[in-house]
């Protein structure tokens, strides 16, 4: 059966992904708001100890792949009782509904997340810190330069990789970055990138590098070619996602 169609407005986005979640067992947490948006995180705990898994979407407000697929694997009834979940759907709304990469002020909030002064990251951040440390965590994106998927590692723990995994669901639905250089930096592996620069030393943070260095020692960061359909956008991120999960739960 082909997956329902997504609506295109902004709009529509956060109430149908707050009803998905309030059918789902998710609850809501308001962590702040900014121009008269919630910023909102929804938790699902399982009883007993199960892994911990942080996925967040939205970041970049010209990237909408992420969110829907997010929203549809939510819908699907995919975030059972096999983990606990932390998702954090939109970080960016004021973008998201610009369609704009920055916030409402032009800031990447990507890029703030050592000097903390955007009022979405503080917020963020002062929500995580409330939460336990994270045994995988998945930050989704989009790239505007990119023709294929490819995905960041920052493997701190040393676990079992799953980018094989991901790759492999990725290449289903869309080619993978043949670049040997993709973001300024040389990959590791096709379509593979393992930075190993110290963080202390850089200027700026994105979101899945001060999560690597204060909440998990396991983060992906995975990307899709914004130049693709956005419905194959959406596919190859939700299989991503799903295979990551699975893989890891293994």
């Amino acid at each position: 059966m082909s997956p329902p169609a997504l609506p295109l407005d902004p709009a529509e986005f956060s109430p149908r992904f707050a009803a998905a979640a309030k059918t789902t067992g998710f609850a809501a947490h308001q962590y702040g708001e900014i121009n008269g948006y919630p910023l909102l995180a929804y938790t699902k705990r399982t009883p007993g100890r199960h892994p911990r898994v942080y996925l967040s979407t939205g970041m970049h407000g010209d990237e909408p792949a992420p969110p829907w697929a997010l929203l549809r694997l939510l819908e699907a009834g995919f975030f059972d009782t096999r983990c606990t979940w932390f998702l954090c759907p939109l970080l960016n709304p004021t973008g998201f509904t610009r369609r704009t990469r920055e916030n409402f002020a032009g800031v990447d909030l990507n890029r703030d997340y050592k000097s903390l002064r955007a009022t979405e990251v503080q917020a963020h951040v002062t929500w995580l810190q409330r939460q336990p440390r994270f045994d995988l965590v998945i930050c989704a994106h989009e790239d505007w330069e990119a023709q294929g998927f490819y995905l960041y590692e920052l493997n701190l723990g040393q676990h079992p990789t799953l980018a094989p995994a991901m790759l492999a669901a990725a290449r289903a639905h869309s080619p993978i970055e043949a670049a040997a250089v993709i973001d300024g930096r040389e990959i590791a592996e096709p379509g593979i990138l393992r930075p190993v620069s110290d963080p202390l030393l850089r200027d700026t943070w994105p979101e899945a590098l001060y999560l690597a260095y204060k909440h998990s020692t396991l983060d992906y960061t995975i990307e899709t070619a914004s130049a693709q359909p956005l419905e194959q956008r959406i596919t190859t991120q939700a299989a991503v996602l799903r295979a990551a999960i699975e893989e890891f739960l293994r």
